[in-house]
């Protein structure tokens, strides 16, 4: 059940029956293997959003041009995985069943698994764009298989070759990355290079667009639990954002992997904010 709403993600506050997008967050990180805290990043996000305007130079858009309701957090047991991930695929199937674009704030990445089953029931055609520091193709991490490290192998056993596709990827264990080159996913490591090509291809599907902002340099993002040396700028990720909102069919998105404690400068929850203002406009100027 979603919590009632105190504060909204700047003015994003339609009612559901008006919203054509719907913002919902799910602070959960119980399977984080490094440093714990992304389950405050969907509140951070709320509170700091209003250090920016709701206008994007960029788009010529406005958040106060478009329909979109921000639900709230859900509220999530803590201690019991199968039970939050069940949670978040319920309120997920909810917005989807209503004729509406579902965007999930994070919380850690495994997070996206139960959103990616409610859209591929709904959908099942369903492809997935990734970005990403991390492959997040371990078949399980100490023994678990529901962890942040391994979202995109459950997310392949759902809807299997070709569908999933990778970017701007720099980590990951040797198997990882052999499973992706056995053409289980197609990844392109370090940058968005060939999103155009992948853009082309899937013309008319329905695609899940999710994104970890650990995919972020952590020399401008450094408030994510999983840190990594390296990646790309904020202007290289907004560009690409924009490249699959213009050219794919998304129809469930989320953004993830804030990690508020280790954002002491505030630099990374502002990168957060402005993400999902670009995003939701985005997403707008095109459906």
């Amino acid at each position: 059940m979603l919590n009632s709403v105190t504060n909204c993600f700047l003015c994003c506050d339609n009612p559901f029956d008006r919203a054509d997008t719907v913002l919902f967050g799910a602070p959960f990180d119980g399977t984080v293997s490094y440093r714990p805290g992304a389950r405050f990043g969907p509140q951070a996000i709320r509170n700091e959003s209003w250090g920016i305007e709701s206008y994007s130079p960029v788009l010529d858009k406005d958040l106060q041009d478009i329909r979109v309701c921000d639900g709230g957090d859900l509220d999530l047991p803590f201690g019991d995985v199968p039970a939050a991930l069940d949670a978040i695929e319920a309120q997920t199937e909810e917005i989807l069943q209503a004729g509406k674009l579902p965007l999930l704030l994070g919380g850690e990445h495994l997070v996206t698994l139960p959103a990616v089953k409610a859209a591929a029931r709904q959908y099942p055609d369903l492809h997935i764009i990734h970005f990403d520091a991390h492959a997040d193709l371990r078949q399980d991490y100490l023994g678990v298989g529901l962890s942040h490290a391994c979202v995109l192998r459950r997310c392949w056993e759902i809807l299997g070759d070709g569908r999933i596709f990778q970017f701007a990827i720099r980590s990951g264990d040797r198997e990882e990355f052999r499973f992706a080159r056995a053409g289980h996913t197609r990844m392109q490591t370090q940058d968005f290079q060939g999103l155009d090509e992948v853009l082309r291809h899937l013309q008319g599907k329905p695609v899940y667009f999710t994104c970890d902002l650990d995919v972020l340099d952590p020399a401008v993002f450094p408030g994510t639990g999983t840190p990594e040396a390296g990646g790309v700028s904020f202007p290289q990720l907004a560009q690409a954002v924009y490249q699959v909102a213009a050219g794919a069919q998304v129809v469930a998105a989320d953004i993830t992997e804030l990690s508020p404690p280790y954002d002491s400068g505030g630099i990374s929850v502002m990168a957060a904010c402005k993400l999902l203002r670009e995003l939701l406009l985005a997403l707008h100027c095109h459906q």
